[in-house]
Parts: C-alpha cells; structure tokens; sequence
C-alpha cells in the first residue's frame, strides 16, 4: 500500500494501432493505461490523476518517467508482435477488494493467445456466483492490455463487453491470434 499524501507520477501518451494510449506510473509501476488519450481525454485523466494522487505529474527526468519508457517500450513490442508477456512493474493502487483479485487471477492465469469466461475467473477467485462482479472488476481496469481484460468473454462464445469498444477487443484478440484478422 502506498503512503499516504501526495505521490509523485508521471504521464505520457503513445501512438499504437488501436489509437492513442495515454500511460501514467509511479516510482512502483505502471498505474494507468487509457484508450483513446487525444488531448481531451488525456486532460480529463490527468486531472483525475492529479486528484487521485493528490499531485500533477512531474516533469521528466523522474524515476517514474523511466517506467514509462519502459511500459512505452514493451507496448510497442506487444503490438508488434514480439512481446506475449509485460514485465513492467505494476502499481495496483487504483483497484482493491474482488475488483484487484479478479485481476490479478486473470494476470497470472490467461496468458497471451488464451481466454478465459467471466464465470472460470469467478470460480478461480472462489467466487462462484462472482461473474457478473468479474465484468465489473474487468471493466473498471485501470491496466488494460498490461493485465489483459480483453481476453475475458463470455461463457456462451460471445467477446462480452469492453469498454473502449467491441473493435478494440477484436483487434487486440486477432493481435494475439484468437480471432481471424478483420477483413476491413
């Protein structure tokens, strides 16, 4: 658990093939990872941060400004098909209780090109009736990606919901060869 009072962090935004990602760490990890981070929405994370953190980002260089590069890094490797697994520090800061269970199960046990159901994730959390609480914890990940939520879907075959978008899980699942390419 991290201390009390203001932390220091640090906020960068990187171009990928599913649109811009904006990228925030502290000195313990990665702590965000949002999609879709054009100005606007990178100025409402920023200022969610700020106020989370009780700081606004520190200007590079900084220990945290390190960990993105290296997040920055290992995502462009991700997306070219060179990197399966993260390991980048994590900062799980931003989640706690089942939410943090349910994603650090998933982490450590749906790995690259792998699904999982709502419902095996409640299970594996020793949560059986839990699968409507995994789509909560899966939908409410400050890492997505780094902590893969997108390789959880439905018990029936469906992909579920994602919050970024059904074009975005699609992408990222044909990226790690669970679905066909899209055509268009």
């Amino acid at each position: 658990m991290p201390p009390p009072g203001p932390r220091p962090w640090a906020w960068t935004t990187i171009d990928t093939p599913v649109g811009p990602l904006g990228l925030a760490a502290t000195a313990q990890g990665l702590l965000s990872v949002v999609f879709r981070a054009d100005a606007g929405t990178a100025a409402t994370a920023v200022a969610r941060l700020t106020q989370q953190l009780g700081s606004p980002p520190c200007p590079p260089p900084s220990p945290c400004n390190g960990l993105l590069a290296e997040a920055s890094a290992q995502l462009g490797d991700y997306f070219a098909g060179r990197l399966r697994t993260f390991s980048v520090p994590l900062d799980w800061s931003l989640t706690s209780g089942f939410n943090r269970r349910a994603l650090r199960e998933l982490l450590a046990h749906v790995p690259y090109g792998a699904l999982a159901a709502y419902q095996d994730l409640a299970d594996r959390t020793g949560e059986p009736g839990a699968a409507r609480a995994v789509g909560v914890a899966m939908g409410s990940n400050p890492l997505p990606i780094v902590v893969p939520c997108h390789r959880v879907v439905e018990s029936g075959g469906g992909l579920g919901g994602f919050g970024p978008g059904l074009e975005i899980k699609r992408a990222l699942l044909a990226l790690e060869g669970v679905l066909p390419e899209p055509l268009f």
